[in-house]
């Protein structure tokens, strides 16, 4: 069994693990319970009643969190001519084509965080998807990593895009913010990918969808919320 240390332990104390708590008390709470002396990431975990065995139930996508996420991202665009020079204007980090692709290969390289691609560079590409897959950086038309607009992918990346997919359990975790971030913040952030989650479900699902929600900061206890009080 896992062992906690002294400050999870007392920041758990001012948790009900039973209660179902309001969002915006759930997000008051998060903060409080954060106890690293970093500035701690604040994540949310939503449980689908999906199966994800079927294609139709797997939810994969991209969304740009409206306060963004508190970390600034690194992009590598991967594209030639008009998209490569649009990468660069956007502020992209690194732009190139095969030149690109082989420094990966051949030095193992990987200062960045996300890749965005254009349909014609994917072929190439997608060769070193045996390196990229694993560490989930293949770019993904459905996360809108893999685009001629170039220039817009860049643009909501540095604003705070973030991608989701379910889990082989129909869990799907995201970065909310951090907790230096303000409880408005926090809270706008949560209810967007919330509502996100819910105009994403699959038309085969009936019943209830979103079973639990929770939240949790670095090393923090995790906070129950009622999917209710979305609602009020």
């Amino acid at each position: 069994m896992k062992k906690h240390g002294k400050k999870y332990v007392e920041a758990s104390k001012n948790v009900d693990r039973n209660k179902l708590y309001d969002f915006k008390e759930a997000i008051k709470l998060v903060k409080s319970t954060s106890t690293t002396k970093f500035d701690s990431t604040i994540e949310v975990a939503f449980k689908l009643n999906v199966d994800t065995k079927k294609a139709d139930q797997q939810l994969r996508g991209s969304l740009v969190l409206p306060q963004g996420t508190g970390k600034t991202q690194k992009v590598l665009v991967i594209a030639k001519g008009d998209a490569a020079s649009a990468a660069k204007e956007a502020g992209a980090d690194y732009v190139g084509d095969t030149d690109m692709i082989e420094k990966i290969e051949k030095e193992n390289w990987f200062d960045f965080d996300v890749i965005v691609a254009t349909p014609e560079m994917m072929p190439t590409l997608g060769k070193l998807g045996r390196i990229l897959g694993p560490k989930g950086l293949m770019p993904n038309p459905k996360t809108g990593t893999v685009t001629m607009n170039t220039a817009k992918a860049v643009e909501d990346i540095k604003k705070g895009m973030i991608e989701y997919k379910t889990d082989t359990f129909g869990n799907i975790h995201s970065i909310l913010g951090k907790s230096s971030f303000t409880e408005k913040a926090l809270e706008e952030n949560l209810v967007y990918i919330y509502n996100t989650i819910v105009k994403a479900k699959p038309q085969t699902i009936k019943g209830t969808f979103i079973e639990n929600i929770s939240i949790s900061s670095t090393m923090g206890p995790g906070i129950k919320i009622d999917k209710n009080s979305f609602d009020n």
